[in-house]
Formats: structure tokens, C-alpha cells, sequence
């Protein structure tokens, strides 16, 4: 299954939802699959999943999509709040897995996912990476309470309709699950547990061994591949560890980072058209001495920041059609490598591309219309998966 995002629209409100699905979707799909239904990745922010349920919208929510020939079978439920035209930056981890709130926010979005999808169909809610790092030290039996939480709501709404409803975590720079050894770690000594399926049987009534099967198939990862691009991963090395692991890949996010292949105070001065005020823009510098994490561009730009000479890579999403952007390079053969990997051994059900930035990417870049930008990354990737 590939799509797209639905984060580059607004999506703020219910009323800005329905127009994004029936004005840019509706085009994209026409582009792109005008004969057949097209998979579509959502994004709901709380207050638009809260108007939806509470106002009994659901029914009209999927005759819209059914209308289009949408297939809403995956969301991105990692953005709670606004996340266009304001500043975001770390408040986009907020609430974080510390916090009720984000189990009620997922809750929102499995219970929508169910109503709106048909029985016997495979449902995945990417979500945030526990907290930004500064929050997640120490909070690790809390956050994972509140994950099993969530994933105790994927099997009992799932088992009501008939569907399997997995969550996907997705690691990112500078957060408490960044690395992928970080993150494997993690659902080793927490999610995958005794304790947490112990838990997971109290919440559901399967037995132990089943609720120890659940987890590792109903929580997971969104492997997002700028995020790895930026932590210098080894993406076959990954998902060869992920699978050893039993950790599945629920989503891949496909996007590309920026990269400069060699530091400078020309390129501070080129980056400085890339330090927006709207989202985070972690920085990850490679020399001798291994690798320097910066939480955004101010700091990885200052007078103590990335070392000149040494390879810099950017969490700012860029087309994945672009191999070069004026003075830089992108990670696009970091992608093509994980798109090489999906091509020869499928890694996830989900394929979903995810470049947000259109709107504060610096002049001639863009195309004309938004729609024309999909549909071009759209058609980058389909040729990527059919090469050989």
C-alpha cells in the first residue's frame, strides 16, 4: 500500500478535513488512481477526532472517503495539536506518552479508524516516540503503562469490528526513543516484558500467551527514513535487528532529509533560509570523534555548534525527487536504499510519504499547485518499488 500523508493539509478542524479530502485528495487521487480506491494516511488533530465522535459525524465521515474512494487505512497520530501556520517545534510531542491525554487522544483515533474501515482490514496509528528526550529520562514504566493502555484499545475495539489496529512508534532525532538500538532496548526490557503482558491480559481476558503474542503484533514501528537518514542508521542492518527482535514495521514513512557533505561557514550561512519558526530542525553532524547531536538550527549553527568539515544531516523534509537543493544534497540514496530493501522483501504493510514542509521550503522548489507535489512524489516512488 502506498499513500501520502494527509499533515501537508489543514486538518485542524473537522470542517478543514472534509474540505482538504474533497478539494487536494479528491485531485491526487484522480491523478494518481482514478480507476480504483487510493489508500489514504490521515491525520486528525484531538480537537477534529473529538467533533467527529462527539457529533455522531462518523457515518458522514466515511461517505465522504467511500465517495472520493478513499481507503483510510492508516493515521498519523503523532501531531495533537496545530501543526501548520503557528509555531510547533517541540510542543509536537505534547502531550507526550507521560500524559492521559495522549491515551485519550489515541483512543479517539483507534475508535474512528474502526468505525470508518470495513471488516478484516489492517489499521496502523503512527505516535510519537515517548517524549521529547529532555521529558522521557526516568519515565520509562509510565510512558509504557500508557502505551499498553492504548494497545489494550487496539485489540478490544479491533475485536468489536472484526479488524487487527496496530501502533506504529515512531523514533525521531533528539527524542527518547531516537536510534533504532535505542528503540529495540526499549520494547526488550519494556513493551515485550512479562510485566507488560501480564497487563495487557488483566485489560483484555486473552491469556498470557496470547497477550504476549498481541504486543508483537499490535505494537510496533513507523520507520521514519529521514529520521534514520539524519541518526546515520544502517537501514539493512535495522530491519534485519528489528526482525530479529520480533518488532514489526508497521509504517514506513518515506522521506528525505537535508544533507551537507561537508561543513562550512558558507553553508551555516546557506542553512540559514531552512531555520523557520515553525518546526523542529534537529541537526546531526558526523566526524572523528563520532556523532554530535543539536536539538535545532540555532544551536547546531552557533558558535559551539556542528564542526566545520565534518558531514551534517537535517530533520528538514525535502521532495524525494530531489537529489540536490542549490548548495546541498539530500539523503535521497538513503531512500532509495530502504525502497531497494521493500522492492526485494516487502518490510511493511504501509508505505507513506510524508513531506510536510511545502509551505516554509525556501523559493523554486514547488511546483504550481500542492496537488501537482504529490502527485510527482507519488509517481517517484511508484517508479522506484517497480525498478529492476
Amino acid at each position: 500500500m502506498l499513500t501520502y500523508c494527509m499533515n501537508i493539509h489543514p486538518t485542524q478542524t473537522y470542517a478543514e478535513t472534509i474540505q482538504s479530502l474533497q478539494g487536494p485528495v479528491r485531485k491526487v487521487k484522480a491523478g494518481f488512481s482514478p480507476k480504483i480506491d487510493f489508500p489514504i494516511g490521515l491525520r486528525f488533530s484531538a480537537e477534529t477526532a473529538r467533533a467527529v465522535l462527539a457529533g455522531g459525524k462518523t457515518a458522514e465521515l466515511a461517505d465522504v472517503l467511500s465517495d472520493i474512494g478513499l481507503l483510510p487505512l492508516t493515521m498519523n497520530g503523532f501531531p495533537y495539536g496545530p501543526f501548520h501556520g503557528t509555531r510547533v517545534k517541540e510542543n509536537v510531542y505534547l502531550p507526550d506518552w507521560r500524559a492521559s491525554e495522549r491515551v485519550d487522544y489515541t483512543h479517539d483515533l483507534i475508535t474512528l479508524m474502526a468505525d470508518i474501515n470495513r471488516p478484516e482490514t489492517f489499521l496502523t496509528i503512527s505516535t510519537v516516540p515517548g517524549a521529547f528526550r529532555p521529558n522521557g529520562v526516568g519515565a520509562e514504566a509510565a510512558m509504557t503503562a500508557k502505551y499498553i493502555a492504548s494497545v489494550a484499545d487496539c485489540i478490544r475495539i479491533g475485536r468489536e469490528k472484526g479488524q487487527t489496529i496496530a501502533l506504529a512508534i515512531e523514533p525521531e532525532p533528539f527524542c527518547f526513543l531516537e536510534t533504532i538500538e535505542e528503540t529495540i532496548a526499549f520494547f526488550k526490557d519494556y513493551l515485550f516484558s512479562r510485566e507488560a503482558a501480564q497487563t495487557l491480559a488483566e485489560k483484555t481476558g486473552l491469556a498470557l500467551s496470547q497477550a504476549e503474542q498481541a504486543l508483537h503484533d499490535q505494537i510496533g514501528l513507523c520507520y521514519d527514513v529521514c529520521h534514520a537518514a539524519v541518526e546515520f542508521e544502517d537501514p539493512a542492518q535495522n530491519f534485519k535487528d528489528l526482525a530479529a527482535e520480533g518488532i514489526e514495521v508497521h509504517k514506513i514513512q518515506l522521506s528525505s532529509a537535508l544533507r551537507v557533505a561537508k561543513g562550512s561557514p558558507a553553508m551555516r550561512e546557506a542553512l540559514a533560509p531552512f531555520n523557520e519558526p515553525t518546526y523542529l530542525h534537529q541537526l546531526i553532524s558526523k566526524g572523528e570523534n563520532g556523532l554530535r547531536r543539536f536539538s535545532d538550527l540555532p544551536e547546531a549553527l552557533g558558535p559551539d555548534g556542528a564542526a566545520d568539515g565534518e558531514e551534517w544531516r537535517v530533520h528538514f523534509h525535502v521532495p524525494l525527487f530531489v537529489e540536490t537543493l542549490a548548495k546541498f544534497d539530500s539523503t535521497q540514496a538513503f531512500l532509495k536504499q530502504v525502497l531497494a530493501l521493500h522492492r526485494k522483501t516487502p518490510l511493511s504493510r504501509h508505505l507513506e510519504i510524508e513531506t510536510y514542509t511545502w509551505d516554509v521550503l525556501p523559493d523554486g522548489i514547488r511546483a504550481e499547485t500542492i496537488e501537482q507535489d504529490i502527485l510527482r512524489e507519488l509517481k517517484w516512488v511508484s517508479k522506484q518499488l517497480a525498478a529492476v
